[in-house]
């Protein structure tokens, strides 16, 4: 399983965005890019997206930028993907909007992909930011400073 660019993005956005959550003040995306190093015009998509789905608003002016709405500890790993994907399953024949399938009956693999789908979906939805901050080894930086 390989896990999308936008996905990718989005969660390391996510965690940098997560944090600056408890100063309250907005971050501006050139930041977290520079942070994270991602490309800037292709986090202002990924973060549109996120805002879209609520999980991010913006703040304009000249202080201006990009705040989580919800504490870290409440936004899971799921809810990002699902903002930037719609949905966290790769095989059409399995999940909420499985697409009909003439093989579905006798599929000898639909079993694994249905359990590897739950899996998956029970994982990214048990991790949440605050469980990635708090696992999360030092950066580069820190481990020089401290």
């Amino acid at each position: 399983m390989k896990f999308t660019a936008r996905e990718r993005t989005a969660l390391r956005a996510m965690v940098e965005l997560a944090h600056h959550y408890e100063k309250g003040s907005p971050t501006a995306l050139s930041e977290v890019a520079r942070a994270q190093e991602l490309s800037l015009p292709y986090l202002e998509q990924v973060a549109s997206a996120l805002r879209r789905a609520g999980l991010l608003e913006s703040v304009r002016g000249a202080h201006g930028g990009y705040r989580l709405t919800r504490d870290p500890a409440a936004v899971r790993v799921g809810d990002v993907f699902r903002a930037v994907e719609g949905s966290l399953v790769s095989v059409e024949c399995v999940g909420s909007d499985a697409a009909p399938c003439s093989r579905q009956e006798y599929c000898v693999a639909r079993n694994v992909w249905q359990t590897v789908m739950e899996r998956l979906e029970d994982t990214l939805d048990a991790t949440t930011l605050a469980d990635l901050i708090a696992s999360a080894a030092p950066t580069p930086i820190e481990r020089t400073v401290g």
